[in-house]
C-alpha cells in the first residue's frame, strides 16, 4: 500500500494584482474585537475576513513615525520621536516603494486632506505628515523640495481614490492613511469616540474598493494599526481578498510589522529583503492554503489531486522517498483552482512524498 505526504511551501504569498494598505491609529487588538462602538468591523469585516490574533509593532517602536517607516522600510533608521522631513530625512533607496519603482511597478500613497498641489511636508487640516512616511525619502520629495513633481504625482489626495477605482487608475501597490480623525488618533464630533469614527471611516470607503475590478481581480486589502497602546500591542491585522482564507479565519503566529513588509515584497517580487523584513515570517497564512484532495494509486502511477491552486500560477510537483532529493515530475500552469498529475514512478514504492513549488 502507497502512502503520501505533501508539502505546500509555506513562505508563498499568493499572486495578488492590487494592494491596498490602510492603517488606523493607536489602538490595541483587544480594543477592537468585540467592541459593540467598531459594529462594521467586528459584524461585516471579521466574518468575511482573515485576521491575526498575535500581530505586533516592532518591540519598543513608539511613537508613530517609528512604525510607518518600519512598515516602508523595516527600520526606523534610529529616530526615536516625532519629527517633520525638514528635521529627518533618508538619502536612501532601499524602501519599498523605490524597489517597486525600479522594477515597473506603479504605487501611489492616498492621503486625506491633502491639496495634491504640491509635496505635502508639513501637517495641514486633519493631515499629519508623521502618519506618512514617504514624506521621509529624498527620492520621494526631490529632498524637502514641495514642487518636486515625482512626489507630487505619487502623493495624491484621498478625494482621488474613489474616481481612481472607478476609471481602473488605481496603483498595484496603494497606501491608504485617513486624517486624525477618521484613523482614530483622536476623538472627534460626532462620535468624540476614536474606535466608532475609524470604524465608521471603513464602513463608508472599504465597499468602495470591495466593489471595484482593482478588488475582485485578485485583489488585496490589508487594514492595520500603526502602533499599540501602553505596550507593543497585539495590534490588529485584517486581510481581505478573494484569495483569502477568510470566512472568519485567524491565527495566533506572531507577526509584526516586518512580516507586512516581507509580504508586500514576495507579492510584488522585488528585493532584497529590506533590514527587518528578513527575518520576519509573511502573512502568507492569512491565504487559502493548496492541499491535496484526492489521491489513487493506478497500474500508471500515483494519481494526485491538488486544490487551492491560485489560478494563474505556474505549478511544479516534485516527489521524493527520502526528503532529501527531489525529482520534478510535472510543471504546468493551472488556469482553474484544481489541477491533478501522475506519478509515473511510485508504482512500486511503499512510501513517497510530494512538494508543489507555486510560481507567479
Amino acid at each position: 500500500m502507497l502512502a503520501f505526504a505533501t508539502i505546500a511551501v509555506a513562505d508563498t504569498m499568493p499572486p495578488l494584482e492590487t494592494v491596498f494598505v490602510i492603517v488606523l491609529e493607536n489602538n490595541n487588538w483587544s480594543d477592537i474585537i468585540g467592541n459593540t462602538n467598531a459594529p462594521y468591523i467586528n459584524n461585516v469585516l471579521l466574518p468575511q475576513a482573515s485576521h491575526c490574533e498575535q500581530y505586533y509593532n516592532p518591540p519598543d517602536r513608539h511613537p508613530s513615525i517609528r512604525n510607518y517607516l518600519w512598515l516602508e522600510a523595516g527600520t526606523d533608521f534610529g529616530l526615536t520621536s516625532n519629527v517633520t522631513p525638514f528635521g529627518f530625512h533618508q538619502n536612501t533607496t532601499n524602501h519599498l516603494v523605490a524597489q517597486l519603482e525600479a522594477a515597473g511597478i506603479s504605487w501611489k500613497t492616498y492621503q486625506e486632506d491633502i491639496d495634491g498641489l504640491r509635496v505635502p511636508l508639513t501637517d495641514v487640516n486633519g493631515y499629519a505628515v508623521r502618519h506618512n512616511p514617504f514624506m521621509y525619502f529624498d527620492d520621494i520629495t526631490g529632498t524637502n523640495n514641495p514642487n518636486y513633481s515625482y512626489g507630487i504625482y505619487h502623493v495624491r489626495p484621498y478625494s482621488e481614490l474613489a474616481s481612481d477605482l472607478t476609471d481602473g487608475y488605481t496603483a498595484r501597490y496603494n497606501f491608504i492613511t485617513p486624517n486624525l480623525c477618521d484613523d482614530g488618533h483622536d476623538a472627534c464630533s460626532p462620535f468624540f469616540d476614536r474606535t466608532a469614527q475609524s470604524d465608521a471611516w471603513l464602513s463608508t470607503e472599504i465597499p468602495r474598493i470591495l466593489s471595484s475590478s482593482a478588488y475582485t481581480n485578485n485583489g488585496a486589502i490589508f487594514i492595520t494599526w500603526d502602533e499599540g497602546v501602553g505596550d507593543d500591542g497585539p495590534i490588529g491585522m485584517i486581510a481581505l481578498s478573494p484569495l483569502a482564507r477568510g470566512g472568519g479565519y485567524s491565527n495566533n503566529i506572531p507577526y509584526t510589522h516586518s512580516s507586512l513588509l516581507r509580504s508586500l515584497q514576495q507579492i510584488f517580487n522585488v528585493g532584497p529583503l529590506l533590514n527587518d523584513a528578513t527575518n520576519a515570517t509573511n502573512l502568507s497564512d492569512l491565504f487559502r492554503p493548496l492541499s491535496v484532495s484526492g489521491g489513487e494509486l493506478r497500474t500508471n502511477g500515483f494519481h494526485l489531486t491538488f486544490s487551492g491552486v491560485f489560478p494563474g500560477t505556474t505549478n511544479i510537483v516534485e516527489a521524493s522517498s527520502d526528503f532529501l532529493t527531489w525529482t520534478p515530475i510535472d510543471t504546468n500552469v493551472c488556469l482553474g483552482t484544481e489541477f491533478t498529475t501522475t506519478d509515473p514512478g511510485a508504482t512500486n514504492l511503499s512510501l513517497q512524498f510530494y512538494r508543489v513549488r507555486q510560481l507567479r
